[in-house]
């Protein structure tokens, strides 16, 4: 079967209003480029003639300008999930513009296929290479394309000749049977390879192939700064104190990050480290700093859903592709983020939050607990069942106006029984083995920024003023810092006396 190739154009004319539409990729690798940009234009045509234009957008992760982005200014999306990153798609969100709805990255495949979201309509899937039979190579993301592909009633390729070598041998395609048939995920070390290199589409349902030469357009993550930096250097000495306490084994245990400068200014840390030995890693992205680690041989393997590197570092990567090839397996979400795998690797999961209370309950999605800031991603998926969950974040922010340790957090996104480990740019706060009030005044003393201990301290006061609680929470005052940072924008200016 002869498959045409076709324009932008051409292919966004097939897409409909109201369509359920899941696109390729991974936080912006893999993701298309060029027939979303041709949607949004004609989104907005269709508008200014007062006709109804939206769809329903799913995706493996965040993705970037050329679909979240344009899309959104086009006013075109009306469902979607389930994370995101881009601010215009953000400010559609917290608008009530587009109905977003937050859900862990390892669900979202198995969701579609139980069709707790209806049908897939289109299916747009981004590649390097392909063949007449449907056998296709995907790019620098994975996401849930093999789902879509199975799922999707039309598919919409984008060819990508942006890429200047083969990715062929880096996917594992691998799509497990839904329960109740459902066995075991037969990953017992990162390395472990258990599905098909291609993914494979029905050429009947192909539309047509679009050319693409555009980038993943990532921008390099802020450097390192002085706070950054001892977030990096508190992780990796904490770390290195479990290995010589032996409450680690001595091997270590494969590692999964988060995405940002503090994720990529602990990894540095730890290739500094002399005393933390080789690692593996298990996680959802790699970023720029994972490449480094690997040439350096302290990295030696890592499974991902994506290539989350930079332009330059994609460019520096594509031109060493070789030496990568055997230390880079990409995976689907489903299969990067399980739970199952998780738990049965050990992994040391390490994310970021927004703020954590003096308990532990960390919020990483909620501005105040009423604006979404990107999503939950996979930090549900990995924080829960790892062997050691550590997250951290800066003790303040906006210079000091914010405190991101608070009496209670806005917005649970991860409880605090999941939390084993939380860490600042002040110091480290292990609260394995602790009850809430040992909790609070490990938070306290270790993670909370000077000048807000004693704000935080008498919170803990008048909440035992009465008793003692088993978790000293006094409820009129539990809001009283984000209360007064919309009174007076901040929460240093906190009055707790005033609730005596």
């Amino acid at each position: 079967m002869s498959i045409p190739f076709i324009t932008a154009e051409e292919a966004a004319s097939h897409i409909k209003n109201g369509d359920n539409v899941g696109f390729s990729g991974f936080t912006a690798s893999g993701t298309p480029k060029v027939v979303t940009v041709a949607l949004a234009k004609r989104a907005k045509e269709l508008h200014e003639k007062g006709e109804p234009f939206k769809i329903n957008l799913f995706t493996g992760a965040s993705t970037n300008d050329h679909v979240d982005g344009e899309l959104a200014r086009a006013d075109a999306i009306a469902i979607r999930t389930p994370y995101q990153s881009h601010p215009d798609a953000r400010k559609l969100a917290n608008s009530g513009h587009m109905n977003y709805f937050d859900t862990h990255l390892s669900h979202v495949s198995q969701d579609l296929r139980y069709g707790f979201y209806g049908d897939i309509d289109v299916a747009v899937i981004e590649v390097t290479e392909m063949s007449p039979n449907g056998e296709l190579i995907l790019g620098a993301g994975l996401g849930m394309t093999p789902t879509l592909a199975m799922m999707a009633k039309k598919v919409i390729i984008e060819y990508s000749s942006y890429y200047q070598t083969s990715f062929r041998g880096f996917h594992d395609n691998y799509v497990p049977l839904d329960p109740p048939h459902r066995r075991e995920i037969p990953i017992y070390k990162p390395s472990d390879r258990i599905g098909s290199t291609v993914v494979k589409v029905d050429p009947s349902k192909i539309i047509g192939v679009v050319p693409s030469n555009a980038s993943e357009s990532i921008k390099p993550f802020t450097a390192t700064d002085e706070v950054t930096q001892r977030i990096g250097d508190n992780v990796c000495h904490f770390l290195a104190e479990q290995l010589r306490m032996g409450k680690m084994p001595k091997e270590f245990l494969p590692i999964q990050s988060g995405v940002g400068n503090v994720a990529n200014a602990v990894l540095y840390g730890l290739g500094e480290n002399p005393d933390i030995p080789q690692f593996e890693m298990y996680t959802e992205v790699i970023q720029d700093a994972v490449m480094k680690l690997m040439e350096e041989g302290k990295c030696k393997f890592a499974s991902t859903c994506a290539l989350t590197f930079s332009d330059d570092a994609m460019l520096e990567f594509m031109g060493n592709i070789d030496f990568f090839r055997d230390k880079i397996l990409m995976r689907p979400g489903e299969i990067s983020n399980s739970p199952e795998v998780v738990r049965r690797l050990g992994l040391i999961a390490m994310n970021t939050a927004l703020e954590a209370d003096i308990f532990g309950n960390v919020n990483s999605t909620h501005v105040l607990g009423t604006k979404m800031m990107n999503g939950i991603g996979g930090s549900g998926d990995f924080c829960r069942n790892a062997y050691l969950s550590i997250f951290s974040c800066p003790s303040i922010q906006k210079g000091g106006k914010i405190s991101a340790i608070v009496p209670m957090v806005s917005h649970v996104d991860h409880s605090e029984h999941s939390v084993k480990v939380l860490v600042t740019e002040q110091g480290v706060a292990d609260l394995r083995g602790k009850d809430p009030r040992q909790r609070a005044e490990t938070i306290i003393e270790n993670c909370a920024h000077p000048m807000f201990k004693e704000l935080l301290w008498d919170y803990v006061k008048l909440a035992t003023k009465s008793g003692i609680p088993h978790t000293p929470h006094y409820l009129k005052a539990a809001f009283a810092l984000h209360q007064t940072f919309m009174e007076c924008g901040d929460m240093s200016q906190t009055d707790l006396a005033r609730f005596e």
